[in-house]
């Protein structure tokens, strides 16, 4: 197995097989980003993906709903790409003259340039196939619903797309990070993300007397406090386990005690088999918390994705690729992300790494994901073609020795 972390042997020039692609390549991008499509709903997108792909002599695979592979070369599989293709229901505030069209849906992730990218690097292989057999194959995966939970990526896996791929590769915009770079990490680069639903039920009464009701607002807030703490010691601390709520309703009278409340919350963490204990340490710290109280709780724990954990090997050749053809200074060292992330699914039989994409412009405003006003700087197509693609080719080269 070839050592990237010490390669110093000059890799393929990428930029002049990608940079006549780039114009229509940005206008594909626009128009996806002017039609986002929600989860499994991304019809539009494969079709448009199928046309193009089609048209460069290659033969796409559709998957059930939504959803695409293709394989790009001869041979033997050296990896596979992932991209995910859907949008958020978020209202667009960017302005931009491609903005959204579908109001309440919009690209305010980055799927749109994820797509874009892996669509550029399967017309870029598939020219330097035609041009010169490459020598190996490389899957391309565009996956729907990466915004769902448990994720889109599980449908895929039970579709047959890791059959043969021996690693898998992916990448994911960053706007804290410049255009022009990358963000790499080994091991955990984003959180494991569950989602915890709490229904309590009881009886109410007046708030002058307390003591004949069942005062479920005294335990949602027992809840709210005690469940992280108790987890926080029950559960190894180098795991970053973490529970927050982001919703807590009940009662509609200062002077009453409700009969019914609700909270909801995310519990992440940082390490996989925390993940797995956490998760079931979770049912039983709630509803011993409540019990006291007296109140029924109807609990419902979707467990979600665990961490994409970054392999050393794959992240050294993602590493090597971006020096090679965006210069020494193009790989940062990223944090740990305490966000979900379904690539993670891909990742729990094989070897891989997800990069994060550069898409600040220097000096420019501040963006981040999930707002409605979210903007890339769209250099950052070019770059995250030209990195993965270069790592491709390095798997391909790899098959040869």
């Amino acid at each position: 197995m070839r050592n990237y972390t010490t390669e110093t042997e000059p890799a393929p020039v990428v930029s002049p097989w990608v940079d006549e692609l780039l114009p229509g390549l940005i206008d594909f991008r626009r128009d996806l980003h002017a039609h986002p499509e929600l989860s499994f709903k991304e019809f539009r997108t494969t079709d448009k993906l199928v046309e193009r792909l089609e048209a460069a002599g290659l033969k796409p695979r559709r998957l059930e709903e939504t959803g695409l592979t293709v394989d790009v070369g001869e041979g033997p599989i050296a990896t596979a790409l992932r991209g995910d293709i859907d949008a958020l229901p978020i209202i667009e505030e960017t302005g931009l003259p491609f903005a959204s069209k579908n109001h309440g849906v919009t690209h305010a992730c980055g799927h749109d340039v994820h797509t874009t990218a892996m669509l550029g690097i399967a017309l870029t292989l598939q020219r330097m196939h035609k041009n010169n057999p490459l020598g190996g194959t490389v899957r391309i995966i565009f996956q729907p619903a990466e915004e769902t939970m448990p994720g889109g990526a599980l449908s895929c896996i039970e579709q047959g797309v890791l059959e043969g791929v021996p690693r898998i590769l992916a990448l994911h915009c960053d706007p804290r990070i410049n255009v022009g770079q990358i963000g790499t990490r080994i091991g955990a680069i984003t959180s494991a993300s569950d989602t915890i639903k709490i229904e309590l039920s009881g009886r109410g009464g007046h708030t002058s007397r307390p003591h004949l009701t069942e005062d479920l607002v005294f335990a949602l807030a027992q809840i709210a406090v005690n469940v992280p703490a108790v987890l926080s010691r029950r559960v190894d601390v180098r795991s970053g386990v973490s529970v927050v709520w982001g919703q807590i309703s009940a009662g509609s009278a200062p002077n009453a005690i409700p009969g019914s409340g609700y909270m909801a919350g995310t519990m992440r963490c940082l390490d996989r088999d925390a993940w797995h204990s956490a998760g079931e340490l979770l049912d039983d710290v709630v509803r011993q918390v409540a019990a006291p109280y007296g109140v029924d709780v109807h609990l419902e724990h979707t467990r979600g994705v665990p961490p994409v954990v970054n392999s050393e090997h794959e992240t050294a050749l993602i590493e090597a690729s971006a020096r090679a053809e965006l210069g020494e200074n193009a790989v940062v060292l990223t944090p740990q992300s305490m966000g979900g992330e379904d690539f993670a699914w891909f990742l729990a039989d094989l070897p891989g790494a997800m990069m994060r994409l550069g898409t600040h412009t220097p000096g420019g405003e501040e963006y981040d994901l999930h707002r409605g006003d979210f903007i890339v700087d769209e250099r950052a197509l070019g770059y995250a073609i030209r990195v993965l693609t270069a790592a491709a080719l390095r798997t391909i080269r790899d098959l040869e020795q």
